[in-house]
């Protein structure tokens, strides 16, 4: 629900800024969510004894150094309608939003067994050949029995497992006798 929410903000705040400046409101949005990992921070947020307008200064005071008016206005409006809580919200559809602009997007390779970097890369270029777009890819090793590659912001998950290929393997000998 927050996402749809931020969505229809994120809307609004392309509308009356450029590209730089829509990265510089994300980078302003980001830090502020980080703020909302911090517990003292969030009983302020969600204390119904602070008002809004407590709540409004205490945000603009944050970002009072980077004297943007479109974020000042922003976060004035998420006050006066009570949806402060809605900025981690917002600053995580801006970076997707400003990856889908750039077409470039992150995603992570999962595997037991150690992959150079230059398999990963080849990983990289090939997918993001197949969609059109920049993908970097970093690796976890973690006890995946086989290769899993996730983009999320793509919604892309490729698994190659022993296992599921060996099943894939009896499955087919079955059908064939």
């Amino acid at each position: 629900m927050e996402e749809l929410i931020a969505k229809r903000y994120i809307k609004a705040i392309q509308e009356v800024s450029n590209e730089a400046d829509f990265e510089t409101i994300s980078d302003l949005f980001g830090a502020l969510a980080g703020s909302f990992e911090d517990e003292k921070f969030l009983q302020i947020v969600n204390s119904p004894s602070v008002s809004n307008e407590q709540k409004k200064e205490i945000l603009l005071g944050a970002v009072s150094s980077a004297q943007s008016e479109p974020v000042n206005n922003l976060i004035a409006l998420l006050a006066e309608n009570g949806r402060i809580n809605v900025i981690p919200a917002i600053a995580g559809e801006m970076k997707k939003e400003i990856a889908r602009l750039k077409k470039s997007y992150v995603g992570t390779v999962y595997s037991n067994n150690d992959m150079d970097a230059s398999a990963i890369e080849g990983l990289s270029s090939g997918l993001g050949k197949k969609v059109d777009a920049t993908i970097a890819l970093s690796f976890v090793k973690n006890d995946f029995d086989g290769v899993k590659v996730e983009v999320p912001d793509l919604n892309i998950e490729i698994n190659f497992s022993k296992s599921r290929i060996n099943t894939q393997l009896v499955e087919h000998i079955l059908k064939a006798i």
